[in-house]
């Protein structure tokens, strides 16, 4: 219950504190806000085992001027793609027009929980998913014009007993009358993780079907992270199909840098009260490193699995909107993350989420 607390809370007082401007008064800009949670979570696929459950707290300004950044964010701006970025990153990311160029910046709570497939043993089963918990507190830029949005978040977290999987997991079992694992005493120690994570996305807009209101278009994204919790980088994307599609790069399952964007100058084209919509996408990802399987990155820590270093995935799923209030389910499947894993993965993700 603590942690379910924490997840509501946080990202939503940070805001509240941070959101306003030098003179303790509401900010100039207009444009709204997205307040998002995201639950991930394979008893939507019948299972209760390897990534087990995943759920996410993310607020996200409207679109801000330079001076309205805090320090971390000024930080982020040097990989961001922007003019102030080194000039690596405005080659391989930047923006065609610097005028066109908006600026959201925003925070997360992220916790991730891991189990092996035996629910019973009070020991490590041989050969399956290590008992793992993660949580990690977020610090994020986020750069964009019509087309490009470049995100950078620095997420600090800890694994091991201070992410509060254990107790997050018992009372979700306990609530749902559902047995409880009995082998967390033999996850994963805890560390402190820091992690820098880049993503870039690419809007695709085929137009309308000659219908009013009917449209298709999608997203592309790559990305990259780095960190004591995950090193990796992946490529992938997403299409839309449906009636007065929501004009954003919004992400539908807990992933690095979720959060729900706005279009820059899109903030009254929602086309109407209602949207309706479905989606499918995929993504292919290669990992140099996971505490999860891995174990620690500072410790001598054998888990007793070997990780697989390339990961895909596809999705399916849909969504709805009423004015201000959207939600979203998708289903992933995902092939073996680790060698003795047995069988793909499946699990469901459900977002709600609130502009204000």
């Amino acid at each position: 219950m603590k942690t379910s607390l924490i997840l509501l809370l946080t990202p939503a007082l940070l805001a509240s504190a941070l959101a306003k401007d030098a003179k303790g008064g509401l900010p100039l800009d207009s444009e709204p806000s997205f307040l998002t949670f995201y639950l991930d979570n394979d008893l939507f696929g019948g299972k209760d085992q390897d990534y087990t459950n995943g759920a996410r707290l993310s607020w996200i300004s409207g679109n801000r001027g330079i001076d309205e950044l805090g320090r971390i964010q000024q930080l982020l701006r040097k990989i961001s793609g922007d003019p102030k970025s080194f000039k690596a990153f405005q080659y391989l990311t930047g923006f065609e027009d610097p005028n066109e160029i908006r600026y959201n910046y925003g925070f997360s709570l992220t916790q991730q929980m891991f189990t092996p497939e035996d629910p019973n043993s009070y020991t490590q089963p041989v050969g399956e998913r290590r008992y793992a918990g993660w949580l990690g507190l977020g610090f994020s830029l986020h750069v964009k014009d019509e087309r490009i949005l470049n995100s950078v978040e620095l997420t600090f977290g800890t694994t091991g007993k201070n992410s509060f999987a254990e107790e997050t997991q018992d009372f979700v079992h306990s609530s749902q009358g559902i047995p409880k694992f009995n082998g967390w005493e033999n996850q994963i120690p805890g560390e402190f993780t820091a992690d820098l994570s880049f993503i870039q996305k690419r809007r695709i807009d085929f137009g309308d079907f000659g219908f009013k209101g009917i449209r298709f278009d999608g997203l592309n994204e790559w990305g990259t992270r780095l960190g004591s919790f995950r090193t990796e980088g992946h490529i992938g994307g997403f299409f839309r199909a449906g009636y007065n599609l929501p004009p954003d790069f919004s992400d539908p399952r807990v992933s690095t840098t979720a959060y729900s964007h706005r279009y820059f100058r899109s903030s009254s084209d929602d086309g109407g009260d209602w949207s309706i919509y479905a989606l499918f996408g995929s993504t292919l990802r290669a990992a140099a490193f996971d505490a999860t399987i891995d174990g620690p990155l500072f410790r001598d820590y054998d888990t007793g699995i070997d990780r697989v270093p390339l990961v895909a995935e596809v999705f399916f799923g849909g969504g709805i909107r009423y004015r201000a209030l959207e939600l979203s389910y998708v289903h992933t499947w995902r092939t073996e993350e680790y060698e003795t894993q047995r069988g793909i993965a499946n699990f469901g993700s459900v977002a709600v989420r609130l502009h204000f």
